[in-house]
């Protein structure tokens, strides 16, 4: 047996499979903290890549049993707390990232809705009253609150949320493009657009680039994630810097603290916060308007 012959502990990372997975900058940055941690701690580190909406796989996969491992960080759970449950009811140690759950489980998340806030506060602030945005994935808890958090702002300026200006992403390309296509063709198109993403957030550059939209002059644009790919942007693009490599870390070592009986008050929770990395993608808009 794989774990009787190791003097490591073994954990396994759950992470589902999308369009993008390896290219994904979410992915590839909770590996590397996940993997960071993992090293340091000699802790064995099995990458399990389950489907998006079914997740049998988490209850009847040979690997995810305590015979072969020792814990399992679950990448995102997909709002499936039903199927994690029953996880947690094998009593296996397990962690959650990326969301933040009522439920008595460990967790570790980023603080989707208030980073969301500040972003549309900045752009209420700069002027912007026809504000847009591309939601992410929102069978996810960071898509759901991003989306969340754009309502709050609007509703406390008591601006109306249009329909027209919420458009689904699912924080990939395809989609974000074709979002962003709709909402700059719009009779009153709007003058702000966040993108819940910044691969979300060049696709709405690059559409309005197309339609001779100048950015910021015409449009301000708001990504999420501080994506090193921004670095290719035809204009330096502001966006919220979110410590996705750091919860990776956190994530491994908490579970091996809690594996290790190093943690006694369970559930662990945290929340990590964020920042708005102000860059040229935003601009005031005249005060007529």
């Amino acid at each position: 047996m794989l774990k009787q012959t190791s003097h490591h502990e073994i954990f396994a990372l759950v992470v589902r499979r999308f369009e993008d997975i390896f290219h994904s900058f979410y992915v590839t940055e909770a590996i590397k903290g996940a993997s960071y941690s993992a090293s340091r701690l000699k802790i064995d580190l099995l990458i399990h890549i389950t489907e998006k909406t079914v997740h049998e796989d988490w209850l009847n996969s040979p690997t995810l049993n305590l015979d072969y491992v020792d814990g399992i960080i679950f990448g995102d759970i997909d709002s499936d707390v039903r199927t994690l449950k029953k996880v947690v009811e094998k009593k296996i140690p397990c962690l959650v990232m990326n969301n933040y759950l009522k439920e008595p489980i460990n967790c570790i998340a980023i603080d989707n809705k208030n980073a969301t806030v500040e972003v549309v506060n900045y752009l209420v602030g700069l002027g912007h009253t026809k504000i847009a945005t591309i939601t992410g994935d929102l069978s996810t808890q960071a898509g759901i609150d991003r989306l969340e958090g754009y309502k709050v702002v609007l509703t406390q300026h008591n601006l109306p949320i249009n329909a027209n200006y919420i458009r689904t992403g699912n924080f990939l390309r395809t989609p974000a493009h074709q979002a962003a296509l709709t909402l700059l063709t719009l009779r009153e198109r709007p003058t702000a657009i966040f993108a819940a993403s910044d691969v979300m957030a060049l696709e709405v550059i690059n559409v309005a680039k197309e339609k001779k939209i100048k950015v910021p002059e015409e449009l301000s644009v708001v990504g999420f994630d501080d994506n090193p790919i921004v670095e290719y942007s035809s204009v330096s693009l502001t966006t919220v810097r979110q410590p996705i490599t750091e919860m990776g870390r956190l994530a491994v070592e908490n579970l091996y603290n809690i594996v290790t009986g190093k943690i006694k008050g369970l559930p662990v929770k945290i929340l990590l916060p964020t920042q708005l990395i102000k860059r040229k993608s935003c601009q005031a808009r005249p005060s007529k308007g």
